[in-house]
């Protein structure tokens, strides 16, 4: 009886978790995992690097058609590294634009997730800007290189494991 009120427990606390994005991603059967809600109700949603693109697409179709922000982070030290899309989708007489937050979590080891340019040109600079800062590559990027660090620079600088050089060189200052 109790193992029966867990896995109703469970199953209760999931449908809490899925929003309109995640069931209609679960009715394409595309694989995902919901993370909830934030603090503004966006539903947040996790998908593997492999599941990025088809996902992507999808949620393109379905309207999302405004990648708003693509930004990473590290996760631990010597822990996973993630890439974070803000997707909004903007109709002519929208008063409250639908928006999801997709969450990819790649090891730092072998970080490279498909690039969403092809889909949103809006993430041009901004995986651009998350490989600069934490050495992700996107896979399919047109002009994936470094954005804000020199180009010889070594490390990626906002890495929690990254180790600080003693010696900067100043460059172009005058």
């Amino acid at each position: 009886m109790a193992q029966l009120e867990n896995n109703s427990t469970l199953l209760v606390r999931e449908n809490e978790l899925k929003g309109l994005v995640s069931n209609w991603l679960i009715e394409m059967k595309l694989m995902h995992r919901p993370l909830g809600f934030d603090y503004q109700g966006v539903e947040t949603l996790e998908v593997k690097a492999q599941n990025l693109t088809s996902v992507a697409i999808a949620l393109y179709a379905y309207g999302f058609n405004y990648l708003r922000s693509q930004c990473a982070y590290d996760v631990s030290p010597g822990g996973d590294l993630a890439s974070v899309y803000h997707l909004t989708k903007v109709d002519d007489n929208a008063d409250q634009p639908q928006e999801v937050c997709i969450k990819v979590f790649v090891p730092r080891t072998k970080p490279i997730i498909p690039s969403v340019f092809w889909i949103w040109k809006t993430a041009d600079f901004q995986e651009r800007e998350s490989y600069d800062m934490f050495g992700i590559y996107y896979e399919g990027h047109p002009h994936l290189k470094r954005i804000l660090m020199p180009e010889h620079w070594i490390g990626w600088p906002l890495r929690k494991d990254y180790i600080t050089p003693d010696f900067y060189e100043l460059q172009d200052a005058y």
